[in-house]
């Protein structure tokens, strides 16, 4: 026993010794947000960090200051030091030294938005996102004046100091840099720059499919009934062993009730199925906007195709686009592909030993843990390519069968993304000693299901991003979404409606504007491509709001109401020089309801500055709303052509509000 206590003195001796000649070695390090080409608030006393050898000055230069600026490392290497900022201007240099230099060159001082949510935030030029005329607009991006900063994905449990970045940190922005960024912060970024001259920084920190709840922190969650025990459990969760063996389990309850399985094999893949009772499908879709609406789980596809002769012997090609989220692809029952990630294109490569002449079956394991779920994305994309280049397309028909709804399996665990506080302590909290002009978001709907939830939930997000950076009530915009999903005949209950209004609710807070984006949806795509005008809405209030522009900025938005007898009479904000109807027709989306609450399509008249709203159907209305559905059609316009926010006049119960 004496002897090994003497063992691990030595051992411990020779750590220390380690350490300490590693630590006297140390130079000054940063966190990722500081480098080449960043951009740095103007007008502020913006926050310098990092560490150094404890104890050690260090001595800060910067270009637009003649003073020497020195910090002196804590005891843990921690030094901090804020240092007064001027008017926008650049490029300049910055030298951060204890001893041994560290140069940053081609900085500017501007404003730094951060730019935060879902999949519509996220969605880049090209890539997945694949914008409108993208091409084009990446030819054109070219503002040495703009600077981008991109947050790769990664969650934490605890608050994280540093954040895990991109392409090495800053980078410029040019045609070869902007391809992969947030389209929309661009958009944002590109027009605020071109109308003020000011150098424009964007942290892009976004994930796609993401809730809200995940971006907030826990000292806010924590004091919700209804998120308390999650953050409770987080805090505590066990170490990366212990859940992947909690998933492990979980995948093998998931094949024990797949119907695609059978003794642990899969038995719907191959050529020899009876899939003869099994339903049809047209591709690409998600199917949650076709024949299977909030379904998550397993589903495969089969696909008859007929190979020429004459590519017999030879490789193929399979291109299947984008799968949401996960798939395991199979060519005659032989396994040739396999994809996590919902963004990820699928190609997989068919060996020749496997392609024979005439009938050929391709399969697809599809698995989807929320959101929407299939094999989507643009036609003409799908489809099994030869050697030299002959195509047959596989947009169409596909047969499909359901292996496993989830609601029949425990709640799968996860250290992914959708968990309280994991995305703002690893994608937010680093950047809070980081001086900011304000923020830009693009989320809600993974939230929409929850949206009566929503209603308190955004704006103490907004106040939690807020009281984190303690910069005060710095401007915080962002976007309404945008119509998704069929028209419906005849009014009825929407959460996606009821989203858009908890969102509308949160312009009650200081200093917050909204973007509408509810006429340049897209029907068929949660991801609708015109992302050129949902940044020059955010930038239009921006402009207006932060900058002063005496412009308009925003669609009409409901003031009051007043109901005369049958007819109720509807005044707005912001009409900017008057209604109208943008398409020259009689007005639509509007409808009125009675004591019973049961809405009915209503006729809607312009009458000076007043819509004037009354139905045959509701001789006494107490309510009356505007673009109340997933994908309302409404055409309420100001002479500025920005579309009315959809709306409620009535305060009746929402159709998500006993669910959490």
């Amino acid at each position: 026993m004496k002897s090994n206590y003497h063992k691990y003195i030595r051992i411990a001796a020779i750590i220390g010794i380690v350490f300490t000649a590693g630590t006297a070695n140390a130079k000054v390090t940063l966190p990722s947000v500081f480098g080449d080409n960043m951009v740095i608030q103007q007008k502020t006393n913006a926050a310098f960090w990092g560490q150094a050898t404890p104890g050690k000055t260090v001595n800060i230069h910067v270009a637009w200051n003649p003073k020497n600026f020195t910090a002196k490392a804590d005891e843990n290497g921690n030094w901090k030091i804020k240092i007064p900022t001027p008017k926008y201007g650049g490029p300049y240099n910055i030298t951060i030294s204890d001893g041994t230099a560290i140069k940053l060159s081609n900085i500017m001082l501007g404003d730094v938005w951060v730019c935060s949510g879902q999949s519509n935030m996220e969605m880049p030029l090209a890539g997945w996102g694949k914008i409108a005329n993208y091409k084009e607009e990446i030819s054109k991006a070219d503002f040495k004046n703009i600077r981008l900063l991109q947050v790769d994905h990664i969650t934490s449990n605890t608050p994280l100091t540093d954040a895990k970045v991109a392409n090495g940190g800053w980078t410029v922005c040019n045609p070869k840099n902007i391809e992969e960024f947030s389209s929309v912060a661009y958009f944002f970024a590109r027009e605020v720059y071109q109308k003020t001259g000011i150098p424009i920084g964007l942290i892009h920190t976004s994930w796609g499919g993401t809730i809200a709840e995940a971006w907030m922190s826990s000292s806010t969650l924590k004091t919700r009934p209804d998120f308390a025990a999650a953050v409770e459990k987080i805090t505590k969760t066990g170490s990366k062993a212990e859940f992947e063996q909690e998933l492990n389990l979980w995948n093998k309850i998931v094949v024990e009730n797949d119907n695609g399985y059978q003794q642990g094999k899969l038995r719907w893949v191959d050529a020899a199925t009876d899939d003869s009772d099994w339903k049809s499908m047209n591709l690409p879709v998600l199917w949650d906007e076709s024949i299977l609406p909030d379904f998550d789980g397993v589903v495969y596809f089969r696909r008859k195709i007929t190979i020429p002769e004459s590519w017999k012997g030879k490789d193929i090609t399979l291109n299947l686009g984008t799968i949401d989220d996960n798939d395991i692809s199979f060519f005659n029952g032989t396994k040739i592909g396999e994809t996590k990630g919902y963004d990820q294109k699928r190609v997989y490569k068919i060996p020749a030993d496997l392609v024979k002449p005439g009938k050929n079956i391709i399969a697809v394991r599809v698995f989807d843990g929320a959101g929407g779920g299939g094999i989507y994305g643009e036609r003409n994309i799908i489809s099994v390519v030869s050697a030299n280049g002959e195509k047959i397309s596989l947009d169409g028909d596909w047969l499909y069968n359901i292996g496993l709804d989830l609601k029949k399996v425990p709640p799968m665990p996860s250290d992914g993304p959708n968990r309280p506080t994991v995305l703002f302590n690893a994608m937010i909290n680093p950047f809070l000693n980081f001086s900011i002009k304000g923020a830009l978001w693009y989320q809600g709907e993974s939230n929409a299901d929850r949206a009566n939830q929503y209603r308190t939930l955004f704006p103490e997000l907004i106040q939690d991003w807020r009281k984190a950076w303690n910069m005060g009530d710095f401007p915080f915009y962002f976007v309404q979404l945008a119509g998704f999903m069929k028209h419906e005949n005849q009014p009825k209950a929407s959460a996606w409606a009821e989203l858009r209004d908890a969102q509308l609710g949160a312009l009650n807070i200081s200093n917050t504007g909204m973007a509408v984006a509810i006429d340049i949806g897209d029907a068929a795509d949660i991801h609708p491509k015109n992302k050129q005008e949902v940044g020059r809405r955010l930038a239009l209030i921006a402009l207006a709001k932060t900058y002063g522009r005496k412009i308009a900025f925003s669609g009409p938005f409901l003031k009051s109401y007043k109901i005369e007898e049958n007819k109720v009479k509807l005044d707005f904000d912001h009409i900017d020089g008057g209604l109208k109807a943008n398409d020259g027709k009689p007005l639509k989306g509007f409808a009125v309801a009675g004591a019973d609450q049961i809405f009915h399509w209503a006729q809607a008249t312009i009458t000076g500055d007043q819509v004037v709203v009354s139905s045959p159907e509701v001789p006494k209305p107490l309510s009356v709303r505007y673009g109340w559905a997933n994908n309302p059609e409404g055409n309420l316009y100001n002479q500025a052509n920005l579309p009315a926010s959809p709306f409620k006049t009535d305060n009746w119960e929402d159709s998500t509000k006993n669910i959490n």
